[in-house]
C-alpha cells in the first residue's frame, strides 16, 4: 500500500513537471509567433494595415525633441485607432531613432503590439536653405550621405520594425524651390540601397521608394517625363505619391466650389458635394500617375505617401481665400479618403497624426500647423470623434491630458464655423 502511494506521487509529480514544461514552451512559441513581423509586400495594400504620417513635435522648433515617453504615448494612441504603419521624414534628428526605440520597447512589454515604419531620409540639392542660390542639378552630398547612412543603420538595428526606406520627401517637385533635386540624384541613392540589399547589407525584404508629388512621378505635367524618371520607376519597389486637393483649392481650383444648382441645399449637404469633387480630383491624380507608372512598369505598386486636409487657415485656404479649411471639411475628407483607399486596396499615409507648430512658427493659425487629426494637447478633432465615443482612447493620454473631443464635443460649434466654398461654374 505504501509502495503504491509513493509510485502514484512520483507519477503525479512527473506529470506536473511535464505539463509545466509544455506550458512554458507553448507560451514561448506563442510569444515568438506574436513577435513575427510582416514584410512590406504583405503590409502595403492590405486594408488591415492603416497608415499615418507622423512627426510628434510639440514645440516651435525641432531642436526640442519629443521624449521617449511622449513617443510611446503617441504610438499607443495611434495603435488604438488601428494605425499599424507610420511614416517619418528624416534621420538627422534624434526623433527617428527614438520612435523606433519607443516601438521596440512597447513590443517587448506587449507582444501583441504591432507598428511598422516607413523611414524617411531627407534629400537636398546643393546650397539648399542657404543665401546662395540652390543648384538643383547637384546635391548636398555630405548631408544626403549622412541621412542615408543613418537610415541604413536604423533599418539594420530594427529590421522587425523598419519595412520601407523612402529616399527624399517631395525632393523632385519643382515648386520645392529651396531644395529640390533632379531624378538622377534620387535614382543614385535608390540604386545604392538596392545594391545593399543584393549584397546582404540590408534585409532583402526591405522595400525602397521615394515619396513625392504626383507630378514628379509623371502623373501631371509631361515636363517631368525623362529617362531618369523612367529608370527610377523601375528601380523602386513601389511608387509613393502625394496628392493635395486642399492646396489646389487655391492653385488649381478647377474642381472647387458650390454649383449654382446646390446653392439652395443645406450648407452641410452643399459642402459634402464639394468635398466629393475634391476626392475625385485626388483620385484623378492617382489614376493619371498609376497609368504613367504602369506604362513604364506594369507590375509596380502605387500607393499614397501623403494626403490630408488642414482644419484651420488664415491664409490662402481660409475665409480670405478659398474657404477650404475648417474642422468639418477636414473630417469629411478624412472619411472619404479612408473609404476610397481601403476599398481600392491602396495604402494611404494620411497626413498627419498630430498638429505640429514648427512648420509655420510665425503663424499660429497657418494651415501647415493644423493638419493633425489631434491637437498638440491631445484633443481629437471632428474627423475621429466617433473613436472617442467608442472608447478606444480610454486610459490613454497625450502631454498628460486624457483624449477628449475638440470644441467640447459640440457639433453645432463645428458646423457654425463652416464656410461655403465659392460659387463655381464647373465646366
Amino acid at each position: 500500500m505504501v509502495k503504491c502511494t509513493w509510485t502514484y506521487l512520483y507519477l503525479l509529480a512527473l506529470l506536473t513537471l511535464i505539463t509545466a514544461c509544455n506550458s512554458i514552451t507553448s507560451k514561448r512559441n506563442t510569444q515568438q509567433s506574436m513577435n513575427e513581423t510582416k514584410t512590406a509586400s504583405q503590409i502595403l495594400g492590405d486594408s488591415n494595415y492603416q497608415a499615418m504620417s507622423y512627426g510628434g513635435y510639440r514645440e516651435v522648433t525641432r531642436e526640442v525633441q519629443p521624449t521617449l515617453e511622449q513617443l510611446k504615448d503617441d504610438m499607443k494612441i495611434l495603435s488604438a485607432m488601428d494605425v499599424k504603419v507610420i511614416r517619418t521624414y528624416n534621420t538627422h534628428y534624434e526623433q527617428a531613432g527614438n520612435v523606433l526605440k519607443a516601438i521596440d520597447e512597447i513590443r517587448s512589454e506587449d507582444p501583441n503590439f504591432e507598428m511598422y515604419v516607413m523611414l524617411g531620409a531627407w534629400i537636398d540639392c546643393e546650397n539648399a536653405w542657404t543665401d546662395t542660390p540652390p543648384n538643383h542639378n547637384a546635391e548636398n552630398a555630405e548631408a544626403n550621405g549622412a541621412e542615408i547612412d543613418r537610415a541604413v543603420e536604423l533599418a539594420n538595428k530594427y529590421p522587425e520594425i523598419v519595412k520601407v526606406l523612402a529616399v527624399g520627401n517631395e525632393a523632385m517637385v519643382k515648386w520645392a524651390e529651396s531644395y529640390y533635386v533632379q531624378p538622377d540624384i534620387i535614382l543614385k541613392w535608390v540604386n545604392y540601397l538596392q545594391g545593399l540589399k543584393k549584397t546582404g547589407k540590408l534585409n532583402s525584404d526591405l522595400w525602397i521608394t521615394s515619396s513625392d508629388n504626383f507630378a514628379s512621378w509623371g502623373g501631371g505635367d509631361t515636363s517631368y517625363h525623362c529617362d531618369d524618371l523612367e529608370a527610377l520607376i523601375k528601380a523602386v519597389d513601389f511608387v509613393s505619391l502625394h496628392t493635395y486637393p486642399m492646396h489646389d483649392t487655391h492653385y488649381n481650383p478647377s474642381f472647387w466650389g458650390v454649383l449654382e444648382s446646390e446653392t439652395l441645399l443645406p450648407k452641410v449637404e452643399a459642402v459634402e458635394h464639394a468635398m466629393k469633387r475634391a476626392l475625385n480630383y485626388a483620385k484623378k491624380q492617382y489614376t493619371n500617375t498609376r497609368e504613367y507608372v504602369h506604362s513604364i512598369d506594369s507590375t509596380k505598386p502605387v500607393h499614397i505617401g501623403e494626403t490630408g486636409w488642414a482644419s484651420e487657415s488664415i491664409g490662402l485656404y481660409g475665409s480670405n481665400g478659398s474657404n477650404a479649411c475648417d474642422e468639418y471639411k477636414s473630417g469629411v475628407y478624412y472619411r472619404l479618403m479612408r473609404e476610397w483607399t481601403k476599398k481600392a486596396g491602396i495604402t494611404c499615409f494620411y497626413f498627419e497624426a498630430f498638429n505640429e507648430k514648427w512648420k509655420d512658427p510665425h503663424k499660429i493659425k497657418g494651415s501647415e500647423n493644423h493638419f493633425g487629426l489631434f491637437t498638440i494637447a491631445g484633443e481629437a478633432k471632428y474627423a475621429i470623434w466617433d473613436l472617442v465615443d467608442e472608447g478606444v482612447f480610454d486610459g490613454l493620454t497625450r502631454n498628460g491630458h486624457q483624449i477628449r473631443k475638440t470644441n467640447e464635443g459640440r457639433v453645432d460649434s463645428i458646423l457654425n464655423a463652416v464656410k461655403l466654398p465659392p460659387l463655381k461654374q464647373l465646366k
